[in-house]
């Protein structure tokens, strides 16, 4: 997480990650924007480049190849990454209304989620065909195909539906793979049988009739059937409908056809061409309101038609950062003026392609060399990330230059000036109040005094027979996402409370938030105690109150106070285990040097939002199962990292350890780090504890070795369950949710030596 010594002024979403975004995202990172908080919201943190796709089909490129990592491009820029589904837009109020978690608020709004097949529009489609966008759905699809075709033994009919240049490469590529997939095994790749169908006249008909003849001889020579003026008006399993009445076997079905805009856009007002397209003018501003831009195959032009090509969504990224640029600063936007003719170069999926431009064809396997040689670089702009450590950024604009009004000048130089400590530092009450006040933390019966009944302190009952369980935690955030942050740190907090076997009561927050201006600030607390309330309601656990004051970097701990049988018999302690019990633990270990990565640019976006699904898993259930299945010793993973969380296991329990360091769950990632040489800033203070390892001279090699001592956040539960039980204990756990719980090594008796852990592979 990139800390700024600007206040926040102003909020950009991105809604998509489109061409036009992964574009106008690196521009801002290379020229920032002081003052400007840049948000990108999308469903997919791996965006493709529509011009390598056909490749990566065609096994030319792999997965990464042809993907821009959103997660990382976005950390570049300093901008927050949202990984969900936007669901409308609240213009009035101006922000971008999201499933299952708050609205986002914006200043200014840029769309760029591309286009998406209509295959609502044609019965059975939506069910029986496989539509080429979203891509990440049609990768999986994809994926399943390759691995039904190489268990083929008989005939089968691939079909693709579109005649555009998107079908007839699709088609050519995923022929040349799949045969060529069949031949490496041995097995008759004329059993594939594949069929284009068009509703026009022709295929490729935005091309010259030169380039057309071209694809049409191909075509041929390949053996796929083409069918022109055939509209397909339903998909049954097996078998495509046309208008006229004709039938055409299909085993599986590929749209490419009837493109349109998301559905969430029917509701914005924003004026809408017949395929549900934003209409935009000259300047790349919808038509109704002129806080919300639009780019990309999502947008219509409504000076001229244009085609929905990749080379118009990236030119239009540059003008796109000029408009919101100039929109920022209160100056008008300038026209985009597209070219009239472009490159296109069509690959025909075994290293050939043709370029088309206007009335001009040409082909050859160079002309695909060439192709490759565009764009892999068009591709380093985003995979080869410069060096952006504090000095090396390019120089900013004035903060200044952001267009405020008369009270926001007034709060912003505020937010600037030397801020007071003691209680000087403390939130404003009219902030908090509204930040706080649409918040709804369960209510308890033994919460007398709360949150929303306000006094110097809360009061909460001890109900008779019970004890108090204290524990406090409390740290900076380490992610761009306030919600997500919350979630994690509330998550964090109730872990000791999960693994000492109580139930947790009630919860008091302390959180530190940049100053700036009250809007920003408001809704920065709102996001991030939304994220900690709903982890708090599912566990039962009310927050009660807290304290919320001015720091440089966001933070946020919570004190959680929860119960127990005051006899203490279900208490799970740390020092309880037993000789010939099994080691468990319930999450996969990483997160230390993932994040570290991630500050520096150098994690995979999936790796850190796989991290992030593993952070967010309470331990509430966890825990209730290793209390059934008998556990003698238990508690959750976090900073010490795993070797120290474990000696604080072994001595008060008077026993040694095995650790299988083959067995340890990992997070993606993890040990891609560690051989990048990435840990974490409590790596060394944490390998200090390597003095209680008997052999680590045999393992200090290993890349698995630093994860050892790789501290974590919301980590999972290390417990020692009897080894009779341990077999069912898992297989409940995994049940439960908890997917990598794994059996890690075994507790045995103490031993003459003063390392109590051995390890071995």
């Amino acid at each position: 997480m990139q800390v700024s010594e600007q206040p926040i002024l102003r909020d950009l979403v991105l809604v998509g990650g489109g061409h036009s975004h992964v574009v106008a995202l690196r521009m801002l990172a290379m020229q920032p924007e002081p003052g400007l908080r840049i948000t990108l919201i999308c469903t997919d943190i791996d965006t493709p480049y529509s011009g390598m796709l056909p490749g990566y089909i065609s096994g030319h490129y792999s997965f990464d190849e042809v993907h821009i990592d959103l997660g990382r491009l976005a950390s570049f820029a300093g901008a927050r990454f949202i990984h969900g589904e936007v669901t409308g837009l609240d213009r009035t109020n101006q922000r971008v209304l999201l499933k299952d978690r708050p609205s986002v608020p914006y200043d200014l709004l840029s769309i760029n989620t591309g286009s998406t097949p209509n295959v609502r529009q044609v019965k059975g489609a939506q069910a029986h065909a496989v539509p080429v966008k979203p891509i990440a759905q049609f990768n999986l699809r994809w994926l399943n195909l390759l691995e039904r075709v190489r268990l083929l033994r008989d005939r089968f009919t691939i079909a693709v539906v579109g005649g555009g240049a998107g079908g007839v490469e699709l088609v050519l590529s995923m022929q040349y793979r799949l045969r060529s997939e069949l031949q490496k095994l041995g097995r008759n790749p004329d059993w594939l049988h594949f069929v284009l169908l068009t509703a026009g006249d022709s295929i490729l008909p935005t091309h010259n009739p030169g380039v057309r003849a071209r694809f049409a001889r191909v075509l041929k020579e390949r053996h796929v059937a083409v069918h022109t003026r055939a509209e397909v008006h339903q998909v049954a399993p097996g078998c495509l409908h046309t208008l006229d009445g004709r039938t055409f076997d299909a085993d599986e079905t590929m749209w490419v056809t009837q493109a349109g805009g998301p559905t969430w856009l029917q509701g914005t007002g924003l004026a809408l061409d017949e395929n549900g397209f934003v209409k935009v003018n000259d300047r790349l501003q919808t038509l109704d309101d002129p806080k919300v831009f639009a780019a990309g195959d999502v947008a219509s032009f409504t000076n001229r038609p244009l085609e929905k090509a990749g080379v118009f969504a990236v030119r239009m990224g540059p003008p796109l950062v000029k408009n919101l640029r100039l929109s920022l600063r209160g100056q008008p936007p300038v026209a985009f003026n597209p070219q009239r003719k472009w490159l296109a170069l069509i690959s025909t999926g075994n290293r050939y392609a043709v370029a088309s431009r206007g009335s001009i064809g040409f082909a050859g396997a160079w002309v695909w060399t060439w192709k490759d040689w565009i764009d892999r670089r068009f591709m380093r702009q985003f995979t080869e990330l410069p060096d952006m450590a504090p000095g090396a950024a390019p120089s900013a604009t004035p903060a200044s230059s952001l267009a405020l009004s008369a009270e926001e000048s007034r709060q912003a130089i505020s937010a600037i000036a030397m801020r007071c400590g003691g209680c000087g530092a403390k939130v404003g009450a009219s902030i908090l109040t509204r930040a706080l006040g649409s918040l709804q933390p369960i209510e308890r019966d033994d919460v007398l005094i709360g949150l929303h009944s306000p006094d110097d302190a809360a009061v909460v009952r001890v109900p008779p027979g019970t004890a108090m369980v204290h524990t406090v935690d409390f740290f900076r955030s380490f992610i761009d996402d306030p919600y997500l942050f919350g979630k994690v740190a509330a998550n964090h907090a109730l872990g000791d409370i999960f693994a000492m076997g109580a139930e947790p009561q009630s919860a008091t927050a302390i959180a530190t938030v940049p100053p700036g201006l009250e809007s920003k600030v408001e809704d920065l607390l709102l996001q991030m105690m939304t994220g900690a309330v709903e982890v708090l309601n599912a566990a039962g656990c009310a927050l009660v109150g807290g304290h919320t004051g001015e720091g440089r970097e966001l933070a946020l701990g919570f004190a959680i106070n929860g119960l127990i049988d005051e006899n203490m018999d279900s208490v799970m302690r740390k020092g309880g285990m037993q000789a010939g019990d099994v080691l468990l633990l319930t999450k996969p270990i990483g997160t230390g040097t993932l994040f570290a990565a991630h500050a520096r640019h150098a994690a995979k976006g999936r790796w850190i939002d796989a991290a992030l699904k593993s952070m967010v898993v309470s331990n509430q259930v966890g825990a209730q199962i290793l209390r059934e299945h008998g556990a003698t010793a238990c508690t959750d993973l976090t900073g010490f990292g795993l070797l120290g969380h474990l000696v604080e296991m072994t001595r008060p329990s008077g026993v040694d350890a095995e650790l299988q360091l083959g067995a340890l769950p990992l997070l993606d990632g993890a040990v891609e780090c560690i051989e990048a040489g990435i840990v974490s800033s409590l790596q060394p203070a944490n390998v200090r504890l390597r003095r209680a390892l008997r052999n680590a001279g045999d393992f200090v090699k290993d890349p698995r070795y630093p994860l050892l001592f790789d501290p974590q956040t919301a980590g999972g539960l290390l417990a020692s369950v009897p080894a009779d039980r341990a077999a069912d204990c898992i297989r409940s756990l995994q049940a439960a949710g908890y997917l990598h719980t794994a059996a890690i090594g075994r507790v045995s008796g103490a031993s003459d030596s003063l390392e109590p852990v051995v390890l071995s592979a």
